[in-house]
């Protein structure tokens, strides 16, 4: 269980984050919904323990800030909004990476671990490709492949960062399907996103993080997500204009669109 308590980080003079505080659970999708410059990578940043901040936060009851990075490592995964790579390693090399925080000694990952790889690879719709350097696929495949590398590392607490920012429509509701799946399987889920439409679609629960560093709404999508939100978090848009709330549907299956 993800606890944040009191949160606070700035940049010099700019306070990015004030007293933030929430608390997710096992089974529950939640999305960290806000514009550009509110402060949701920073406050991954600090979940991550990249950042150093004041307050708490707490993965199980106990303060992150005692853990090792590898224990971190074994209790969240996390993809960023985009990555680079100029080595040539090929897909299944970066996916595997997501099993080094269980791996012991110098032998390498076990016969169970590369097929978890695998497993993990085929869900993504990325089998064929599995051999294919990871610099040569498009900005979409790679994404995919990052989120593979996460579910391979088969930790308690999921964190995205945009994770469908760069994918086309079919692909953006495969990978938002198969996070939805994760928290139903008992994953801890949070996912950062500007789409309204996912959050009302997908999830369970919205945090809306404003320009201030501050939550201004923490609910139900349907209760939450509202065209007086989305023009609070988005000023250029007039009274809620180009967002029209839809109703939560049955949840899009992956066999569906394949």
């Amino acid at each position: 269980m993800l606890s944040v308590e009191r949160l606070a980080f700035a940049y010099e003079d700019r306070q990015v984050l004030d007293e933030i505080g929430f608390t997710t659970g096992p089974g529950e999708l939640c999305a960290l919904f806000g514009p550009n410059g509110s402060g949701k990578s920073t406050l991954y940043r600090c979940i991550l323990g990249h950042l150093r901040y004041q307050g708490y936060v707490r993965l199980d009851g106990v303060d992150a800030r005692t853990l090792t990075p590898l224990q971190i490592a074994q209790r969240i995964a996390y993809v960023p909004q985009q990555h680079t790579n100029p080595f040539p390693y090929t897909v299944f090399d970066m996916v595997a990476m997501g099993r080094n925080p269980h791996l012991g000694g110098v032998f390498g990952p076990r016969r169970a671990d590369l097929e978890i790889c695998e497993r993990v690879i085929d869900s993504v719709g990325l089998l064929d490709d599995s051999q294919r350097p990871y610099h040569t696929l498009s900005g979409g495949q790679r994404q995919l492949v990052l989120i593979a590398r996460a579910l391979a590392q088969q930790a308690a607490l999921l964190l995205l960062d945009e994770p469908t920012a760069s994918l086309d429509y079919g692909n953006q509701i495969l990978v938002w399907s198969i996070i939805q799946s994760l928290a139903r399987q008992g994953a801890e889920v949070l996912v950062c996103t500007h789409d309204p439409h996912h959050v009302l679609q997908f999830c369970d629960r919205v945090l809306a993080l404003g320009r201030a560093g501050r939550f201004i709404a923490d609910g139900p999508p349907e209760a939450t997500v509202t065209p007086e939100l989305v023009a609070t978090l988005y000023p250029q848009l007039r009274d809620g204009q180009a967002f029209s709330p839809v109703r939560r549907g049955a949840t899009v299956r992956a066999s569906d669109i394949e």
